[in-house]
């Protein structure tokens, strides 16, 4: 494996888990703000 292909493939993944965590924290306020509204609680 190059150098270069090590460094991409090392680099990939706090963007994955970027993404992932994006993902989740977008889901999680979404539910947060509608238990809100509702006035209900979150869990």
């Amino acid at each position: 494996m190059t150098t270069l292909a090590l460094t991409v493939y090392v680099l990939v993944w706090p963007l994955v888990v970027l993404i992932v965590m994006g993902v989740i924290g977008r889901a999680f306020f979404a539910e947060w703000r509608e238990a809100r509204r509702s006035g209900q609680d979150l869990i």
